[in-house]
């Protein structure tokens, strides 16, 4: 049995997040590996703080909140036109090099982006990488919760015509994995900087180095 369709985090599985360094670099030199990790760090902490307390706000907010913060314990000041302007790095995030061919090379699956960004986020980033065609987009900003809470992947599944056995779900990130197989998702781990898989008493259904062989059903 092979799967009907694919479920994709976009940040970090699909996108390579710490390519706004160069950007970085260019308004603060030498800052662009320290600001891009620290923003990532405290991204992905300030939505999980947020879902925690129930206080729900857009990942937009979140990952600009992030950004202030990183600058400042970087040691880098900012003004808000500087701010503006990295943010709208976000937008222009590099995929992966096999991403691009997903849909040529997977022509008959359902091919779906679920993410914790905003489509406002999403639309822009898909539309600078000519990948808007081949990909469904979902947002957990529809409904008002984030990945890993289990609310957010039923909604992913409700939205697509698929059942629960037929959805492969991917993400680089642990905790999204762990999220999606609690769910009961299938889940692939892109792994793509050959790191450990954490103990978190749930293990991944694939371990993939990167999109480029997808494997099929167990």
């Amino acid at each position: 049995m092979s799967y009907k369709a694919y479920i994709f985090d976009a940040y970090g599985t699909l996108f390579d997040v710490h390519s706004v360094m160069d950007a970085i670099h260019d308004h603060f030199p030498d800052k662009g590996p320290q600001v891009s990790e620290q923003w990532r760090s405290r991204q992905i902490h300030y939505f999980m703080v947020r879902q925690l307390i129930d206080g729900y706000v857009s990942f937009d907010q979140v990952t600009r909140w992030a950004l202030k913060d990183a600058l400042v314990s970087s040691g880098a000041e900012a003004d808000n036109e500087t701010i503006n302007h990295l943010m709208k790095q976000y937008e222009k995030l590099k995929p992966y090099d096999e991403v691009p061919f997903l849909k040529e090379k997977h022509p008959e699956k359902e091919l779906t982006i679920f993410s914790n960004g905003t489509k406002s986020m999403l639309k822009p980033l898909l539309d600078n990488n000519q990948l808007a065609e081949s990909f469904l987009q979902l947002s957990a900003d529809t409904p008002k919760v984030y990945k890993p809470h289990p609310d957010a992947y039923h909604f992913a599944e409700d939205k697509l015509q698929a059942s629960q056995d037929e959805i492969l779900f991917f993400s680089s990130n642990p905790w999204d994995v762990a999220g999606a197989a609690q769910y009961g998702f299938d889940t692939a781990w892109v792994n793509r900087n050959e790191q450990k898989w954490p103990e978190l008493g749930i293990e991944p259904t694939h371990i993939l180095h990167d999109l480029t062989d997808i494997p099929s059903k167990p």
